[in-house]
């Protein structure tokens, strides 16, 4: 019988904590804005800095409240801008900084001496290795911010251009307007 009331005890008791939590949950709960996601979600990801900030979350959010322009974001190019611009109604300005091409780092394994400063650099942990140990890099995270290129002492690092592909092709965002054909009857 005392199997059963501790059994029972320990039911309530995970009941009442649970509905705690549930209320808790909904009481307590942050919103966060909408229009930064959505920002966030055209910005590319690349964590680089490029834009001065230390990430796309901060670009977006200072997007959002109208600091700073939407033409900082070298790695979405004017794609990115001009998406931007849909989204949020602003004119297209061109980019601040040069469009460069899609590029991955490419370490010279032969040259590395694992100082691990280029681990310690890379925004999205793409570079894998250990102290005095040769490093690498996994190229499907690589976004190719060049982050990792100044503080590597030996110089053993470059930066490949990415040549298109149908695994990496991806339409382009269009720049002219679509005009509609009205059809003509079937009749």
């Amino acid at each position: 019988m005392d199997i059963l009331t501790a059994i029972a005890i320990m039911a309530l008791g995970a009941v009442v904590l649970g509905a705690a939590l549930g209320f808790a949950a909904i009481k307590f709960k942050v919103e966060g804005d909408p229009l930064v996601e959505k920002i966030e979600a055209i910005l590319p990801q690349t964590q680089c800095g490029q834009c001065g900030f230390p990430g796309c979350k901060p670009y977006a959010e200072a997007i959002a409240k109208g600091d700073v322009d939407i033409n900082l974001c070298p790695p979405g190019g004017m794609e990115g801008v001009q998406r931007l611009a849909d989204l949020l109604g602003r004119e297209v300005k061109p980019l601040e900084a040069e469009e460069k091409p899609k590029q991955v780092a490419i370490i010279d394994e032969n040259t590395c001496i694992g100082c691990t400063l280029c681990i310690q650099a890379c925004p999205v942990d793409a570079i894998v290795g250990a102290a005095k140990q040769m490093h690498t890099i996994i190229a499907g995270q690589c976004t190719g911010c060049e982050l990792c290129l100044p503080p590597c002492p030996v110089e053993c690092i470059r930066m490949e251009t990415i040549g298109e592909t149908l695994d990496n092709w991806k339409w382009k965002y269009p720049v002219v307007g679509i005009k509609a054909v009205p059809l003509k009857d079937a009749a």
